[in-house]
């Protein structure tokens, strides 16, 4: 067990409380529920179990994380597997997130903030779970 990489994996499942919060957040500062009711009820529909979906995953990353950093950093090959799957999961997030064109949503110096935030756990994210993966 590696100390070091399981104090890092506790902060990364503290980012996901960031993330959940930034995702709660989103819906209002991009006005996208009012735009999801322009929807056809089944892609309106669909939308939601995606959004709610995506919630869950960012729940269950940081609490997998916590509960289970030790075993994470523990360097069994089921445990780089999650982490390798976690830091493939986060990068292309941080990708996603380079292409998207939220500029016009970035109204003022909270969302601003918000956003730059966000970006910085994308970035911080692979690295955490690439560490943990790789490790010797």
């Amino acid at each position: 067990m590696n100390t070091d990489i399981e104090i890092a994996l506790k902060f990364a499942a503290l980012t996901h409380l960031g993330l959940i919060a930034a995702g709660v957040m989103m819906p209002r500062a991009t006005g996208l529920w009012r735009e999801c009711a322009k929807l056809a009820p089944f892609p309106r529909t669909l939308f939601g179990v995606y959004y709610a979906f995506i919630g869950l995953c960012l729940v269950s990353f940081g609490l997998g994380s916590w509960l289970f950093a030790a075993e994470l950093s523990s360097g069994t090959p089921f445990a780089r597997a999650v982490c390798a799957f976690l830091a493939a999961f986060w990068t292309i997030r941080l990708v996603a997130a380079l292409l998207l064109d939220v500029t016009p949503y970035l109204t003022n110096v909270w969302w601003r903030v918000g956003y730059h935030a966000t970006n910085v756990v994308f970035s911080t994210l692979p690295f955490i779970y690439a560490w943990a993966a790789f490790a010797p």
